[in-house]
């Protein structure tokens, strides 16, 4: 008997073995990101196209600006190579000319960049990256001054390079399109910085507030991950403790300005294949998603069915309703969805459109999935399909798909369970 056997067609499935690891071996900031990305593809043979993006976007930008105040037409970077402890590095500057410098603002309200990243010509997933980035920022902000993230206002982080640094950082990783991107610890730095608001403690309080649940990691003195470092850190990547099990492609270095006795300034970013763990079984490598929900007591169920339909079609790994009892002794359900990042948004919307809700909560779980194909079988019901799961090649878990068992058995007369013990006894197991 032959067993023909392709990849599932399911999005889930399609998942490229691609990881960017992000390693702050002194620490990182925006510029950092942005130099060690552009490092990363000159040593790719990627560069010119990655710069011809990331000029794209970036005009985009300052297209969508127009008269609002926010110059990005004058803002030009340069890019210097530099030798670190040793090691040939990027370091890239965001310069604005001395009239543009002066009349910027001492703070922009994170509205302002928001409406401004949402009328840019950017593409969908760099766009998303950006909004996600600065959102971080605006709810650490908000958390630290005791203010709704809508109200916050940055100094620092408002200004013209930390907006280069964000949105080039979510270009670059767009044009690169890893699979995945981790992170690991990052340094904590010490001692005090000058703010907009005077002196304040390393890490800085937005610092802090960004890296709840992150591992933060010792180190010596200075400010060694800035908050626009440590927003696109866990706005962007997962954490892991080490660099994963892969096969090195290409390393890139971003270079910061100051030095540190303990270690070089460094930010060096990894590219690679992710491979097999040792052993006679591979490890399956946790996949970091999220998990929309919302409570619903006055929605109707053929309204809740749309919603969870519509949920699926945009691209959720899974969404499903349960029975609640809500306030007041009110029974009511719960509507949630799991999801990638790249899909996050879209289907944060369908909560608000398709429901009543007038919030989603989200929050990060972890995933392991086996990897999954079909076998075709042929029994005396006609072909039927088999789903696969494996795990370093050998299969683990086998059932058939349950509509073609139900189209077999109502072509031919028999039970559903007739149909899907012949095509086990078929497959083999």
């Amino acid at each position: 008997m032959t067993r023909e056997r392709t990849p599932l067609t399911e999005p889930q499935s399609l998942r490229s073995s691609t990881l960017l690891a992000i390693d702050p071996i002194g620490g990182i900031a925006g510029d950092m990101c942005l130099a060690a990305l552009l490092h990363l593809g000159d040593q790719l043979g990627r560069g010119d196209a990655l710069r011809a993006a990331l000029g794209a976007g970036l005009r985009a930008l300052a297209d969508a600006a127009g008269a609002t105040g926010i110059d990005l037409a004058s803002v030009e970077l340069r890019e210097t190579l530099v030798e670190v402890n040793g090691i040939r590095a990027l370091h890239v500057d965001v310069l604005l000319p001395d009239a543009v410098a002066a009349r910027e603002p001492h703070h922009r309200p994170w509205r302002d960049i928001r409406d401004l990243l949402g009328r840019a010509q950017l593409p969908d997933g760099a766009r998303t990256r950006a909004l996600r980035t600065f959102a971080a920022l605006a709810e650490a902000e908000g958390r630290v001054h005791g203010i709704a993230p809508e109200l916050v206002e940055f100094h620092e982080v408002g200004a013209l390079d930390a907006i280069v640094d964000v949105t080039g950082t979510a270009i670059l990783l767009e044009a690169l399109a890893p699979a995945r991107v981790v992170c690991l610890p990052l340094p904590s730095g010490g001692g005090t910085t000058r703010s907009a608001h005077g002196l304040i403690p390393l890490p800085a309080p937005a610092t802090l507030e960004l890296l709840r649940g992150r591992a933060l990691r010792s180190s010596g003195p200075g400010e060694r991950t800035t908050p626009t470092g440590a927003a696109l850190a866990v706005s962007l990547a997962e954490p892991l403790p080490q660099l994963p099990d892969l096969t090195v492609l290409a390393t890139g270095y971003g270079a910061g300005s100051k030095r540190w006795e303990d270690a070089p300034n460094l930010l060096r970013v990894v590219l690679g294949e992710s491979v097999q763990g040792a052993g006679t079984r591979a490890q399956l490598e946790p996949e970091l998603l999220w998990q929309l929900e919302a409570n619903l007591d006055d929605l109707s169920p053929q309204l809740l069915a749309v919603a969870l339909s519509s949920l699926l079609a945009a691209g959720a790994k899974d969404a499903w309703i349960a029975p609640l009892v809500m306030k007041k002794g009110r029974p009511g359900h719960l509507l949630a969805a799991l999801c990638a990042e790249s899909v996050r948004e879209a289907c944060e919307q369908i909560f608000f459109r398709e429901t009543s809700s007038l919030g989603v909560r989200a929050f990060r779980v972890e995933r392991r999935a086996l990897e999954r194909e079909w076998a075709s079988v042929q029994t005396q019901f006609g072909l039927v399909r088999i789903k696969l799961g494996k795990q370093g090649g050998a299969i683990i878990q086998s059932a058939p798909e349950f509509e073609d068992c139900l189209e077999a058995a109502r072509t031919h007369g028999v039970s559903v369970k007739d149909v899907q013990a012949a095509a086990m006894l078929a497959f083999g197991r």
